[in-house]
C-alpha cells in the first residue's frame, strides 16, 4: 500500500515538472513586462517639482474661484503623474468648493490609494512565487537525477540536473527584480498619493483674508517743557 502511496506521488511530481518550468517562464516574461512599465512609469515622473505642483494648484484654485471647472481640470492635468492621478484630479477640480466637496474627496483619495496597493500586489505576487516555482523546479528533478545515479545513467544525471539548477536561477531572478520593483513603486506611488493631498488641501482650503490697508499714523502733540528759573 505505501509503496503505491509513494508512486503516486513521484508520478505527480513528474507530471508536474513541465508545468513549472513553463510557470518560470511566464513568471519571467510578467516580471520584464512589469519592469519595462516601470522604467514608463519612472520618466513621467521626471518633472516633479514642488514648485510645479504649486504653480498648477494655484491655477486651479483662481479656476475654480472664477467658477471655470475646465480650466482647474487643465491645469491639474500638467502634474498627473499617470492616468490613475489624471482622472482623480479632474474629479477633485470638479469637487472642490461645493457643499459636502470634503467627504468625496477623501473618498477618492482613498480609492486610489487602494488602487495603488491592488497594483502593487502583482509584483509583490511574483517576490512570493518566484523562488517558489524555483525551489520546486529543483526538487522535482532530483528523483530521476539520483535514479540515473543509482543506475549509472550519468546522461539522465546531467540533463536533470542542469534543469533543476537552471529553473532555480530563473525563480530567484523573478524574485529578485520583483522584489526591487515592489520597493520602487511603493516609494513613487506614496509620493502621488502626497501630490493628490497636497492639492486636495490647496483647493479646499479657505480663501486667505485680503490684507487691509494700513491707516497713517496720527501726529502725535509736541509736549512743552516749560523752563523752571533759578
Amino acid at each position: 500500500m505505501s509503496d503505491r502511496i509513494y508512486q503516486a506521488i513521484f508520478d505527480i511530481a513528474r507530471v508536474l515538472e513541465l508545468p513549472v518550468v513553463i510557470a518560470a517562464l511566464l513568471a519571467l516574461g510578467w516580471v520584464l513586462y512589469e519592469l519595462g512599465v516601470f522604467v514608463m512609469e519612472t520618466r513621467q515622473r521626471f518633472g516633479r517639482r514642488l514648485d510645479v505642483l504649486t504653480k498648477a494648484s494655484a491655477d486651479a484654485r483662481a479656476a475654480i474661484d472664477r467658477d471655470d471647472r475646465p480650466a482647474a481640470q487643465r491645469a491639474l492635468a500638467r502634474v498627473a503623474w499617470s492616468a490613475a492621478m489624471s482622472s482623480v484630479l479632474s474629479r477633485i477640480a470638479l469637487q472642490a468648493g461645493q457643499p459636502g466637496s470634503e467627504p468625496l474627496i477623501a473618498k477618492e483619495l482613498a480609492d486610489f490609494d487602494f488602487r495603488c496597493q491592488r497594483r502593487l500586489e502583482r509584483t509583490r505576487l511574483l517576490v512570493r512565487v518566484g523562488p517558489a516555482l524555483g525551489l520546486m523546479g529543483t526538487l522535482i528533478p532530483l528523483s530521476p537525477a539520483l535514479e540515473g545515479l543509482a543506475n549509472g545513467d550519468i546522461e539522465t544525471l546531467t540533463d536533470n540536473l542542469r534543469v533543476a539548477f537552471s529553473v532555480t536561477v530563473l525563480g530567484l531572478l523573478v524574485g529578485a527584480i520583483a522584489f526591487g520593483l515592489s520597493l520602487a513603486r511603493d516609494r513613487i506611488y506614496g509620493q502621488d498619493y502626497s501630490d493628490l493631498e497636497y492639492v486636495a488641501a490647496r483647493l479646499t482650503a479657505d480663501p486667505e483674508p485680503e490684507p487691509q490697508p494700513e491707516k497713517p499714523a496720527l501726529p502725535q502733540p509736541e509736549t512743552v517743557t516749560e523752563e523752571v528759573a533759578p
